[in-house]
């Protein structure tokens, strides 16, 4: 931990105050060398009391920070960085952002600074410390893609990727929370409906999901590989499995990231 750099994470919601705590958790940073931005300062209240410095002003917060973490909705995006733009200072910032659908020419240009920029697309997980992180630059050097990495694999996994596909990273990532979600609560819904209690089903569920994530993370196996491990001939499983595929499973899976992915990337440029 360097105790002489400081961290301003503009618009503290659940990405940016998850990784707040998991900054401190890991012992980067102390409380007192993060910044949280928020406009209802009360949100804040808590975090003030453990020792973070907490105010309204982005413009303030950006001017004395060694990196910047741009953490608000894409449509607030523009407003931002014209509130910090007199204050940042392209040899001694890193600017990091977690906004979809914005890439890091489209935020320097708006700065007219040539800024290091950094992308970074968390997901929910992060509140748990279980992030999928996907992260890339187009000037950032490696030290910095160190640094920002190491900041996210305090709240989950992170991995390198071209720039080009943070669309897709949004996609399959932080929408894929959501797709995965929607999966478990369906068997949950299939196990209710032939005989448990409800949340004994989505206890079951979930419990299910979590395990067959696992086993592909833990044994670098092949989603096909552990399936033929549970299908046999004339057996239940591939009937259930050929019964869902015939009403489209995975195609309506890979159509709807594929929707996604279309509608991350003009998350920004509609509102501009």
């Amino acid at each position: 931990m360097n105790m002489q750099q400081h961290i301003a994470i503009l618009g503290s919601g659940n990405i940016g105050l998850s990784l707040a705590k998991g900054l401190v958790k890991a012992g980067i940073f102390n409380p007192q060398q993060i910044t949280l931005t928020r406009r209802n300062l009360d949100a804040l209240a808590d975090y003030a009391e453990l020792g973070y410095q907490i105010t309204n002003n982005n413009a303030k917060a950006a001017k004395k920070a060694d990196i910047v973490i741009l953490a608000v909705l894409p449509q607030q995006l523009n407003k931002l960085l014209d509130e910090i733009k007199p204050g940042i200072k392209s040899e001694k910032q890193l600017l990091v952002s977690v906004i979809s659908g914005v890439s890091c020419e489209e935020i320097r240009q708006h700065l007219e600074v040539n800024v290091q920029v950094v992308r970074a697309m968390p997901n929910t997980a992060i509140a748990i410390g279980d992030s999928m992180t996907c992260i890339a630059t187009d000037n950032g050097t490696n030290k910095n893609i160190t640094l920002v990495r190491s900041l996210f694999d305090t709240v989950g996994v992170s991995i390198i990727i071209n720039e080009e596909l943070m669309t897709a990273a949004t996609a399959l990532c932080a929408c894929g929370i959501a797709f995965f979600l929607r999966s478990i609560r369906a068997a949950s819904q299939g196990g209710t409906e032939i005989g448990f209690h409800a949340h004994d089903a989505l206890k079951m569920a979930a419990q299910t999901a979590k395990g067959a994530a696992n086993l592909l993370l833990q044994l670098n196996s092949h989603p096909e590989q552990e399936i033929d491990k549970v299908t046999s001939p004339k057996g239940c499983t591939i009937a259930g499995l050929n019964e869902m595929e015939h009403n489209g499973f995975s195609s309506a899976m890979i159509k709807g990231i594929k929707l996604s992915a279309e509608k991350a990337g003009d998350l920004y440029k509609s509102e501009n």
